[in-house]
């Protein structure tokens, strides 16, 4: 065995006890991108250990530490900010919200009552139609207890449950048309198969179409149905991923119909790769704005297939960890700082080259006020974590920056465009200034630098070879 890695084995309880936890076999990856609606200044990076914000369109990112936004261990895997600047997520445990731009978080007590004798409510799914953002729509998937698709009228304040529900079945997902928000998509696993549920009608009624997925290889029955992306400007097309558990192992296949949820077809089918699906776990998905190009992300790698490709292409980057987003025409993928020097990037190429946005090493400490979990808590936690990232661990002597919290709607935020300090936002044709170099381990002190060293240590299934990939 390497000594290396014989040396992480050794160390992992050290480590499990001394780092905050992360996903991702252990290492520290961005997983998502939510842009604040009407306010782009304002970005969230979703993360293995906990999220990072940026009120400059991208500029400069602080830490928001998992502790703070009290998710245990239910991470949520993409989050909604609407534009009076509202922070929403559904962990598959609580529906969790910020008022405060992400320094303080609560749990939605409609979910999670404060009452144990009170039915408490599993949120899965999580949807606002961009024409409506005061609508909210929500489902649930708690075995045991009535599910069912909760809609919204006031921005979340009061939750009612709609005409879709059920004693046995659980609804993973939820998706609005952005071209006609009266149409609907719910995804369901009931004890009969799978379904996708439509409505024209703003949930009133629906029609109901049952999933065999027949065309897919399996040696049981597929399960874990979500409906992912609907197409910009037909209502009728969609996307979604179904799971399928096979004697070669695990596979997640991803789906594409065009006739309203009726039937799906598979539409990634890797090159040199004679079986169809992505053999480990799924990320998320993102479509082009005419739905003729997809990208598929994975713990890994990102796979893009065009419109007349019968076979998708595992692209070279990123390489160790994938996230895809379009935002107003730009694409933004996550990568990993440990391999090639940037966590976010966006493309003016469909993913064949990138610019920098984000590096890791370059995240700052919490920039919440006094009296906040984001401050009292995450400040005590950054000296140990800033190590694992190669960042400075240092705090501000003067506290937080004056720009934390949430600017009201409609004002531009001190470091945005109207400001006259910052830059243009990131995307086709702007070069943000690249990355500084990696600090390297001796940078650290010795107890992080070993840490630090650990966390790169530990064993990880990959395709292809990189320098993570040590015989």
């Amino acid at each position: 065995m390497n000594p290396l890695r014989r040396a992480g084995l050794l160390l992992l309880p050290l480590a499990l006890h001394a780092l905050p936890a992360l996903a991702h076999n252990g290492y520290p990856d961005t997983t998502s991108l939510t842009v604040r609606r009407d306010h782009p200044d304002d970005m969230l990076l979703g993360a293995t250990f906990g999220a990072v914000i940026s009120h400059d369109r991208g500029q400069t990112w602080s830490w928001l530490c998992p502790e703070a936004l009290s998710y245990g261990g239910w991470r949520p895997e993409t989050y909604l900010w609407q534009p009076d600047g509202t922070l929403l997520a559904a962990t598959g445990s609580d529906l969790i919200l910020s008022k405060d731009s992400g320094c303080t978080w609560t749990k939605h007590p409609f979910f999670t009552p404060a009452r144990a004798k009170d039915k408490v409510l599993w949120p899965i799914g999580l949807a606002s139609p961009v024409s409506n953002p005061s609508r909210l729509w929500v489902t649930t998937g708690r075995s045991g207890t009535r599910n069912g698709l909760y809609r919204s009228d006031d921005g979340g304040e009061t939750f009612a449950l709609t005409s879709l529900s059920s004693d046995t079945d659980v609804y993973p997902s939820v998706k609005v048309a952005p071209s006609d928000p009266t149409r609907l998509y719910v995804s369901a696993s009931t004890p009969d198969g799978l379904r996708i549920h439509r409505s024209d009608d703003e949930g009133l009624t629906w029609k109901t179409f049952p999933q065999p997925f027949s065309d897919i290889p399996t040696t049981s029955r597929p399960y874990d149905l979500f409906v992912l992306k609907v197409a910009d400007h037909d209502p009728d097309r969609l996307w979604a991923r179904v799971t399928s558990s096979e004697n070669s192992g695990i596979w997640t296949y991803i789906l594409e119909s065009r006739d309203g949820g009726q039937t799906f077809r598979s539409i990634i089918h890797p090159l040199q790769q004679e079986h169809d699906g992505l053999d480990e776990p799924f990320i998320n998905m993102e479509v082009s704005e005419d739905g003729d190009t997809a990208w598929a992300a994975t713990q890994t790698r990102l796979f893009r297939v065009r419109a007349g490709e019968t076979r998708a292409t595992m692209l070279s980057l990123p390489d160790g960890n994938a996230c895809a987003e379009r935002h107003d025409g730009v694409l933004f993928v996550c990568g990993a700082s440990r391999l090639h020097d940037w966590a976010l990037a966006t493309t003016a190429d469909d993913g064949d080259s990138y610019t920098p946005v984000f590096n890791l090493p370059d995240m700052k400490p919490p920039a919440c006020p006094a009296g906040t979990p984001g401050h009292d808590v995450c400040r005590s936690r950054w000296p140990q974590f800033a190590p694992t990232i190669e960042a400075d661990p240092s705090l501000p002597p003067t506290g937080p920056s004056p720009d934390a919290g949430t600017p009201d709607a409609g004002e531009p935020h001190p470091g945005g465009p109207d400001a006259g300090d910052s830059g243009p936002p990131p995307g086709p044709g702007v070069q943000n200034p690249p990355p500084p170099p990696k600090k390297g381990c001796s940078s650290t002190g010795g107890g992080a630098s070993l840490l630090a060293l650990l966390v790169l240590a530990l064993p990880r299934r990959f395709r292809r070879t990189h320098p993570e990939h040590t015989p």
